[in-house]
């Protein structure tokens, strides 16, 4: 395979994360990533192990801190659309 052929996947995917689509994806992924940080979280509680506890925590805080980037990403390519107005 070419570098050029290399180069343009790169290009595509690098796009679709940027798209709205990609977006979505995105989104989409942090939900079912949060259902793992609930399940840790709750098994953490029921063995009373704290360091167990704060690492979900973290976690939790890094999935809500990307989603919310996601979305302002979402918002701002809607911004940047003359026909949503």
């Amino acid at each position: 395979m070419s570098s050029s052929v290399k180069e343009s996947k790169a290009a595509k995917l690098k796009g679709f994360k940027h798209s709205r689509p990609g977006l979505y994806l995105g989104i989409g992924s942090s939900a079912f990533g949060a259902i793992g940080v609930i399940r840790d979280a709750r098994a953490a509680r029921g063995e009373r192990d704290t360091l167990k506890l704060v690492n979900a925590v973290v976690a939790a805080v890094a999935l809500v801190t990307s989603t919310a980037l996601l979305i302002r990403e979402l918002k701002q390519l809607g911004d940047d659309d003359i026909l949503l107005g």
